[in-house]
């Protein structure tokens, strides 16, 4: 079974503003579209800090299932706008009979760990580019 990996939008410009417009997700700040992308590329925008979404905006994403996440401009969790979820009883069961397994477990395990490691560095990067331009 084949699966789209979709596209995560980053926003940390302050004072940006997300909307909709045709099936088009602008992100604009100034007076200005910094930039534009269709809805059906991405699975989720993550907003850092002071960053605004249109009502129509927040309304097409949770109709697509397209997690909205908001954080502080530091990155600690504020809020998130989801959907309608449906339970998948099918799901649950195989991740049910996957923790059961020590191997599957293990492999699991091992890849949010190194998730974590990965985003912890991106992270990292990202806030000493910030602090290098802040310091110019």
């Amino acid at each position: 079974m084949a699966h789209e990996l979709l596209n995560t939008l980053y926003i940390n410009t302050q004072g940006a503003y997300l909307r909709l417009d045709h099936d088009t997700l602008k992100v604009e700040a100034e007076g200005e579209t910094l930039l534009q992308v269709p809805a059906h590329h991405l699975g989720a925008i993550v907003c850092f800090g002071r960053v605004n979404v249109s009502p129509a905006a927040m309304a097409r994403c949770a109709e697509d299932k397209r997690d909205i996440i908001f954080l502080s401009r530091n990155g600690r969790f504020r809020a998130k706008v989801i959907g309608h979820t449906s339970g998948n009883v099918l799901l649950r069961l195989a991740q049910y009979q996957a923790q059961q397994d020590p191997e599957k477990a293990a492999a699991i395990a091992r890849n949010m760990v190194a998730a974590k490691i990965q985003n912890s560095r991106l992270i990292l990067m990202r806030e000493a580019r910030q602090t290098e331009n802040d310091e110019a």
